[in-house]
Formats: structure tokens, sequence, C-alpha cells
């Protein structure tokens, strides 16, 4: 992703408008420089219109920004840039195809406990967020294969101790 890492934290709207693998893909698309909804269609491998639609949904919602027209012809090229490079929802906005009772074909849940210094917390979730956004990069870049499944993964971390506990 950008070198640069601009995080902001976004409502549960916002976070629902970020729950389809399409528009991360489209954000992706939009981070380390403008492009037109055409390009990005392009290189993730969708149509225009599909791309379009989802882009001005972005837009709306206030995750891209248009910041340049140019006229070609008699067209106007809008070009849309990501307002960040991460985006924080609030706690309520998980995706709902995380939560226990969604009746998924298929899920894994890995978990472990570490001890871990506040540094090392630090550390770890970045990783974790480089790792994620790897993965994002790669699968909106590849071309567009006939059997994909589209996955929802949450990573979440939890102190053991309670609130109110003397820790």
């Amino acid at each position: 992703m950008s070198e640069k890492i601009k995080s902001i934290s976004i409502s549960t709207a916002q976070a629902k408008l970020l729950g389809s693998a399409l528009r991360v893909k489209i954000i992706s698309q939009l981070i380390d420089k403008p492009k037109t909804s055409k390009q990005v269609a392009t290189d993730i491998g969708e149509s225009p219109g599909n791309v379009h639609y989802h882009m001005k949904k972005l837009h709306d919602g206030g995750l891209v920004e248009l910041v340049e027209e140019k006229k070609l012809g008699g067209v106007i090229e809008k070009y849309y840039r990501s307002v960040a490079t991460r985006f924080h929802s609030p706690e309520d906005a998980t995706d709902p195809v995380l939560s226990d009772d969604f009746n998924s074909k298929e899920s894994s849940l890995t978990s472990i406990r570490l001890q871990l210094s506040p540094e090392q917390k630090t550390e770890f979730h970045e990783e974790m967020m480089t790792f994620l956004e790897k993965w994002v990069k790669r699968t909106a870049n590849s071309e567009r294969l006939e059997k994909t499944e589209e996955f929802s993964i949450g990573v979440k971390m939890v102190s053991t101790i309670e609130k109110g506990e003397k820790g």
C-alpha cells in the first residue's frame, strides 16, 4: 500500500460501505494515485459500469474524493483518490458475516493468547494491518478468477483483563 499511512475513524454507515470485497479492491486502487472508474475497472478486471456505481457510493459516503476533472474530447474524466489508507470502524460496525449466528457454509477460527508489552501490542497490530493490506493488494491486482469466493476476515485483539479489574 502507500508508504505514508493515513488512518481515519469512520462511521457505522461508512463501515457498511466497506462490507464488500469489490469496494475494498476499488479503495486499494485509489490509495497510491488518483484514477478514473474506467482505469480502476481495467486494473481489477471488472466492468466499468459496475465500478462506476460502487465508486459513486464510496464518494457519496466520503471514503473517496474527487481530486481532478479533465476534459478529453466530449467526455469529462473524473479522477478519484481514497481519503485514507486505513479505516477504523466503530466496534458495533463489525461485519454481520463475522457474528456467531451467521450460518456460513465455511468458516475457521484461529485464536491464540500472547503476553505482550504495550510496544509489542502496537507492533503486532501494525504487522497484522500490513499483512491484510498485502492480501487486499494481491487479490485486487490479480486476474479475475472463475472460482473465487468472498470471505470476511476479522482480527480482534482483546485484553484478558475485564473492565474495572486491576491488571
